[in-house]
Protein backbone atom coordinates (compact mmCIF):
# COMPACT_ATOMS: atom_id res chain seq x y z
CA UNK A 1 0.00 0.00 0.00
CA UNK A 2 1.38 3.46 -0.75
CA UNK A 3 1.17 6.13 1.49
CA UNK A 4 3.46 9.57 1.33
CA UNK A 5 7.21 9.35 1.64
CA UNK A 6 7.18 12.02 4.68
CA UNK A 7 4.78 9.72 6.54
CA UNK A 8 7.22 6.53 5.56
CA UNK A 9 10.04 8.30 6.52
CA UNK A 10 8.83 9.26 9.99
CA UNK A 11 7.83 5.70 10.79
CA UNK A 12 11.15 4.50 9.83
CA UNK A 13 12.19 6.98 12.41
CA UNK A 14 13.90 10.20 10.24
CA UNK A 15 12.25 12.39 12.57
CA UNK A 16 9.27 14.30 12.51
CA UNK A 17 6.63 14.77 9.05
CA UNK A 18 8.05 18.23 8.98
CA UNK A 19 11.79 16.96 9.26
CA UNK A 20 11.46 14.38 6.98
CA UNK A 21 9.34 17.04 4.46
CA UNK A 22 12.68 19.42 4.65
CA UNK A 23 15.25 16.59 3.57
CA UNK A 24 12.97 15.60 0.93
CA UNK A 25 13.18 19.65 -0.31
CA UNK A 26 16.86 19.17 0.19
CA UNK A 27 16.58 16.78 -2.66
CA UNK A 28 18.14 14.10 -0.27
CA UNK A 29 15.58 11.51 -1.04
CA UNK A 30 15.09 8.92 -3.23
CA UNK A 31 13.02 6.18 -4.43
CA UNK A 32 13.63 3.34 -6.26
CA UNK A 33 16.65 5.65 -7.77
CA UNK A 34 14.40 8.82 -8.55
CA UNK A 35 14.80 11.78 -6.66
CA UNK A 36 10.79 12.60 -5.19
CA UNK A 37 9.68 16.18 -4.19
CA UNK A 38 6.43 16.66 -1.34
CA UNK A 39 3.68 14.82 -2.11
CA UNK A 40 5.34 11.76 -3.72
CA UNK A 41 3.86 8.43 -2.44
CA UNK A 42 5.68 4.72 -2.24
CA UNK A 43 5.11 1.57 -0.95
CA UNK A 44 7.80 0.13 1.33
CA UNK A 45 6.96 -3.19 0.39
CA UNK A 46 7.62 -2.81 -3.15
CA UNK A 47 9.91 0.61 -3.15
CA UNK A 48 13.52 1.23 -2.11
CA UNK A 49 13.18 4.64 -0.01
CA UNK A 50 17.02 6.10 -0.03
CA UNK A 51 17.80 8.93 2.39
CA UNK A 52 21.58 10.36 1.77
CA UNK A 53 21.72 6.67 -0.46
CA UNK A 54 20.97 4.79 2.80
CA UNK A 55 18.28 2.05 2.09
CA UNK A 56 15.53 2.66 4.71
CA UNK A 57 14.47 -0.48 6.71
CA UNK A 58 10.80 -0.72 8.19
CA UNK A 59 11.34 -3.65 10.54
CA UNK A 60 12.28 -2.79 14.12
CA UNK A 61 15.62 -1.09 14.53
CA UNK A 62 17.63 -1.15 17.47
CA UNK A 63 18.08 2.38 18.79
CA UNK A 64 21.92 3.89 18.09
CA UNK A 65 23.51 6.60 20.49
CA UNK A 66 26.60 7.62 20.16
CA UNK A 67 28.57 10.40 21.58
CA UNK A 68 31.46 11.69 19.56
CA UNK A 69 34.55 14.09 20.78
CA UNK A 70 34.55 16.12 17.26
CA UNK A 71 38.42 17.28 16.84
CA UNK A 72 38.79 20.79 14.85
CA UNK A 73 39.27 20.70 11.07
CA UNK A 74 36.47 17.94 11.02
CA UNK A 75 32.90 19.04 9.11
CA UNK A 76 29.79 18.31 11.26
CA UNK A 77 28.28 16.88 8.05
CA UNK A 78 27.09 13.24 7.59
CA UNK A 79 28.07 13.52 3.85
CA UNK A 80 31.10 14.37 2.30
CA UNK A 81 31.44 17.87 0.60
CA UNK A 82 32.73 17.77 -3.40
CA UNK A 83 33.86 21.11 -2.28
CA UNK A 84 35.46 20.51 0.49
CA UNK A 85 38.12 17.50 1.30
CA UNK A 86 38.41 17.90 4.71
CA UNK A 87 36.76 14.05 6.88
CA UNK A 88 33.36 14.31 8.31
CA UNK A 89 32.58 13.00 11.93
CA UNK A 90 30.81 10.18 9.39
CA UNK A 91 34.25 9.16 8.88
CA UNK A 92 34.84 8.59 12.49
CA UNK A 93 32.18 6.83 13.11
CA UNK A 94 32.08 3.54 10.81
CA UNK A 95 28.54 2.55 11.83
CA UNK A 96 26.26 1.55 9.11
CA UNK A 97 22.66 3.12 8.75
CA UNK A 98 21.49 6.84 8.60
CA UNK A 99 22.30 8.41 11.27
CA UNK A 100 21.20 11.90 12.51
CA UNK A 101 23.43 14.34 14.15
CA UNK A 102 22.46 16.18 17.71
CA UNK A 103 25.19 19.10 18.28
CA UNK A 104 26.50 20.75 14.85
CA UNK A 105 29.67 22.55 15.64
CA UNK A 106 32.03 24.21 13.07
CA UNK A 107 34.88 23.22 11.55
CA UNK A 108 37.35 24.71 13.78
CA UNK A 109 35.56 23.91 17.02
CA UNK A 110 35.40 20.97 19.07
CA UNK A 111 33.89 18.61 21.10
CA UNK A 112 30.58 16.65 22.45
CA UNK A 113 28.27 15.89 19.03
CA UNK A 114 25.80 13.12 19.99
CA UNK A 115 25.07 10.59 16.16
CA UNK A 116 21.26 8.72 16.49
CA UNK A 117 19.41 6.76 14.06
CA UNK A 118 16.40 8.29 17.10
CA UNK A 119 14.86 10.58 14.89
CA UNK A 120 12.42 12.15 17.22
CA UNK A 121 14.76 12.53 20.18
CA UNK A 122 16.43 14.09 17.46
CA UNK A 123 13.85 16.83 16.85
CA UNK A 124 13.09 17.18 20.72
CA UNK A 125 16.84 17.72 21.36
CA UNK A 126 17.24 20.68 18.93
CA UNK A 127 14.38 22.39 18.72
CA UNK A 128 14.83 25.38 20.50
CA UNK A 129 11.30 26.01 22.04
CA UNK A 130 12.16 22.63 24.25
CA UNK A 131 15.28 24.39 25.82
CA UNK A 132 17.79 21.48 26.10
CA UNK A 133 20.91 23.13 27.00
CA UNK A 134 24.79 22.80 25.73
CA UNK A 135 27.61 24.11 27.64
CA UNK A 136 30.30 25.49 26.04
CA UNK A 137 34.08 26.14 27.54
CA UNK A 138 34.86 29.16 25.37
CA UNK A 139 38.63 30.84 25.66
CA UNK A 140 38.50 34.16 24.42
CA UNK A 141 41.29 37.00 23.89
CA UNK A 142 41.15 39.89 26.28
CA UNK A 143 39.69 39.65 29.95
CA UNK A 144 35.69 40.64 29.72
CA UNK A 145 34.63 43.24 32.23
CA UNK A 146 31.32 42.64 34.22
CA UNK A 147 29.72 44.89 31.80
CA UNK A 148 30.40 42.78 28.81
CA UNK A 149 29.29 39.67 30.54
CA UNK A 150 26.26 41.08 31.36
CA UNK A 151 25.36 42.09 27.44
CA UNK A 152 26.63 38.81 26.58
CA UNK A 153 24.14 37.26 29.10
CA UNK A 154 21.05 39.17 28.21
CA UNK A 155 21.24 38.42 24.48
CA UNK A 156 23.33 40.42 21.39
CA UNK A 157 21.80 41.84 18.33
CA UNK A 158 23.38 39.65 15.46
CA UNK A 159 22.92 40.83 11.44
CA UNK A 160 20.30 38.77 9.89
CA UNK A 161 19.75 36.71 12.95
CA UNK A 162 18.50 39.34 15.52
CA UNK A 163 18.42 39.26 19.63
CA UNK A 164 20.46 36.02 20.77
CA UNK A 165 18.39 34.06 23.28
CA UNK A 166 19.57 34.91 27.18
CA UNK A 167 22.57 32.71 28.62
CA UNK A 168 24.75 31.81 31.22
CA UNK A 169 28.42 33.03 31.09
CA UNK A 170 31.03 32.64 33.83
CA UNK A 171 34.30 33.73 34.18
CA UNK A 172 36.78 30.65 35.11
CA UNK A 173 39.91 31.99 34.65
CA UNK A 174 41.90 34.61 32.98
CA UNK A 175 43.95 37.75 32.41
CA UNK A 176 44.51 40.59 30.04
CA UNK A 177 45.94 38.21 27.77
CA UNK A 178 43.15 35.42 27.41
CA UNK A 179 40.02 34.27 29.72
CA UNK A 180 38.12 30.75 29.91
CA UNK A 181 34.66 31.51 29.43
CA UNK A 182 31.71 29.00 30.67
CA UNK A 183 28.55 29.45 28.59
CA UNK A 184 25.52 27.48 28.40
CA UNK A 185 22.91 28.24 26.07
CA UNK A 186 19.51 26.87 24.82
CA UNK A 187 19.51 28.05 21.49
CA UNK A 188 22.70 27.89 18.77
CA UNK A 189 22.62 30.51 15.86
CA UNK A 190 25.07 29.72 13.35
CA UNK A 191 28.41 30.62 14.63
CA UNK A 192 26.57 32.43 17.45
CA UNK A 193 29.51 32.28 20.33
CA UNK A 194 32.19 33.11 17.43
CA UNK A 195 30.19 36.38 16.26
CA UNK A 196 28.63 37.16 19.64
CA UNK A 197 32.65 37.47 20.93
CA UNK A 198 33.69 39.50 18.26
CA UNK A 199 31.07 41.82 18.15
CA UNK A 200 31.97 42.67 22.29
CA UNK A 201 35.14 42.94 21.16
CA UNK A 202 36.94 38.97 22.49
CA UNK A 203 37.49 36.90 19.49
CA UNK A 204 37.17 33.24 20.72
CA UNK A 205 40.48 31.60 20.53
CA UNK A 206 39.55 28.04 20.81
CA UNK A 207 35.55 26.82 21.51
CA UNK A 208 35.19 23.68 22.94
CA UNK A 209 31.52 22.13 23.70
CA UNK A 210 31.78 19.80 26.76
CA UNK A 211 28.00 19.17 27.93
CA UNK A 212 24.69 18.61 26.22
CA UNK A 213 22.56 18.06 29.39
CA UNK A 214 24.18 16.73 31.71
CA UNK A 215 25.94 14.26 29.38
CA UNK A 216 29.65 15.40 28.82
CA UNK A 217 32.92 14.31 26.91
CA UNK A 218 34.07 12.45 29.95
CA UNK A 219 37.50 10.35 29.03
CA UNK A 220 36.59 10.76 24.98
CA UNK A 221 39.53 12.15 23.14
CA UNK A 222 39.30 14.01 19.64
CA UNK A 223 37.99 11.93 17.15
CA UNK A 224 36.75 8.88 20.16
CA UNK A 225 33.75 7.93 20.34
CA UNK A 226 31.34 5.58 22.19
CA UNK A 227 27.75 3.92 22.37
CA UNK A 228 25.45 5.54 25.34
CA UNK A 229 23.62 3.82 27.82
CA UNK A 230 20.20 4.62 28.95
CA UNK A 231 21.18 6.48 31.65
CA UNK A 232 23.06 8.16 29.36
CA UNK A 233 20.40 8.89 27.06
CA UNK A 234 18.40 9.98 30.11
CA UNK A 235 21.50 12.39 31.14
CA UNK A 236 21.60 14.38 27.60
CA UNK A 237 17.55 14.90 28.27
CA UNK A 238 18.28 16.67 31.82
CA UNK A 239 19.07 20.05 31.52
CA UNK A 240 23.15 20.75 32.57
CA UNK A 241 22.00 23.72 34.63
CA UNK A 242 20.30 26.84 34.02
CA UNK A 243 21.09 28.99 30.78
CA UNK A 244 19.15 32.14 31.80
CA UNK A 245 21.55 34.62 34.10
CA UNK A 246 20.73 34.87 37.72
CA UNK A 247 19.60 37.60 39.38
CA UNK A 248 21.78 39.66 41.62
CA UNK A 249 20.53 39.70 45.12
CA UNK A 250 19.54 43.07 46.79
CA UNK A 251 22.12 44.03 49.48
CA UNK A 252 20.03 44.21 52.74
CA UNK A 253 19.92 47.98 53.79
CA UNK A 254 22.19 49.18 56.65
CA UNK A 255 20.67 49.55 60.33
CA UNK A 256 22.74 52.52 61.07
CA UNK A 257 20.75 55.66 60.75
CA UNK A 258 21.38 58.34 57.75
CA UNK A 259 23.58 61.03 58.18
CA UNK A 260 21.64 64.27 58.41
CA UNK A 261 22.38 66.24 54.70
CA UNK A 262 23.71 69.64 54.79
CA UNK A 263 20.49 71.59 54.29
CA UNK A 264 19.21 69.70 57.73
CA UNK A 265 22.38 70.37 59.64
CA UNK A 266 22.25 74.08 58.60
CA UNK A 267 18.31 74.08 59.52
CA UNK A 268 19.40 72.32 62.72
CA UNK A 269 21.64 75.00 63.34
CA UNK A 270 19.83 78.30 62.82
CA UNK A 271 16.47 76.93 65.24
CA UNK A 272 19.41 76.63 67.93
CA UNK A 273 20.27 79.44 67.92
CA UNK A 274 16.88 81.32 67.93
CA UNK A 275 16.58 79.12 70.94
CA UNK A 276 18.97 80.77 72.65
CA UNK A 277 18.82 84.09 71.70
CA UNK A 278 15.16 83.58 73.41
CA UNK A 279 16.81 82.29 76.37
CA UNK A 280 18.69 85.54 77.11
CA UNK A 281 15.76 87.69 76.53
CA UNK A 282 14.11 85.53 79.30
CA UNK A 283 16.99 86.28 81.80
CA UNK A 284 17.68 89.86 80.97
Amino acid sequence: MQERVQKLMAQAGLGSRRACEALISQGRVRVNGAVVGLGAKADPEADTIEVDGQRLRFDAQPRIYIALYKPRNTLSSTRARSDDGRRTVRDLVPVEGHLFMIGRLDAESEGLIVLTNDGALTNRLTHPRYGHTKTYRVVVHGLPTAETIQRWESGVFLEDEGMTAPCRVRIVKGDRSLTTLEIVMTEGKKRQIRRVAVALGHPVHRLTRTHIGKLGLGNLRPGEWRELSPSDVQAMLTPHVTARPGRTRATKRSQTPPRPTAAKSADHDSAAKRKRLVQRKRTR
